[in-house]
């Protein structure tokens, strides 16, 4: 593997999007904390909302932020379960050019110390669409909390070997030495 990394930091415009039917601005601990996570790790917060677990708005809340010319990531939490209403994989992995099979494994490997075997309902993903990274994390703080240690490094221009900033759409001052 060749060394995907830059010299220095780079801010991301990340947006996040919490998918659930009960929850409100005062009442979602999960969106909070990936807005806040992501700002202490140096990004900024474009854009944030709270939408139904409906395929349709999640679809077009995401297409929005892809087609954005100033976005790089999107955090995305709630809707990655088993119930007859959680259908993020579906909505939004269609729209996906690349999929990053590796966040989910690595997300149900570091749940399982976590939760133990409750972990394979997990269907966490995450993928590449017009350059804009997409992370589908559950909708718990604390499993975003795992999502976000998995998150947080391929988010870091400087973190090595490589790291998935040089692949998302164009940032400022910034040269990418080398591409996994």
């Amino acid at each position: 593997m060749s060394s995907n990394t830059l010299a220095h930091a780079v801010s991301l415009q990340v947006a996040v999007l919490t998918v659930s039917d009960t929850r409100t601005e005062a009442t979602d601990t999960s969106g909070q904390y990936l807005a806040q996570a992501a700002t202490e790790a140096g990004h900024t917060i474009a854009a944030k909302a709270i939408i139904p677990d409906d395929v349709y708005l999640m679809r077009a809340q995401v297409s929005q932020w892809i087609a954005s010319t100033n976005i790089q990531a999107i955090l995305v939490t709630g809707g990655t379960g088993f119930t007859d209403r959680d259908s993020t994989p579906e909505a939004l992995g269609v729209l996906f050019d690349k999929h990053v099979e590796g966040f989910g494994e690595v997300f149900r490997a570091k749940s399982f110390d976590e939760i133990g075997t409750s972990t394979i309902q997990s269907r966490a993903l995450a993928g590449l669409a017009n350059k804009t990274i997409i992370f589908c994390c559950p909708g718990s703080t604390g499993a975003c909390k795992t999502a976000w240690s998995i998150i947080e490094p391929q988010l870091d221009a400087t973190h090595k070997p490589c790291n998935f900033v040089p692949q998302l759409k164009a940032l400022p001052d910034t040269n990418p030495v080398r591409q996994c």
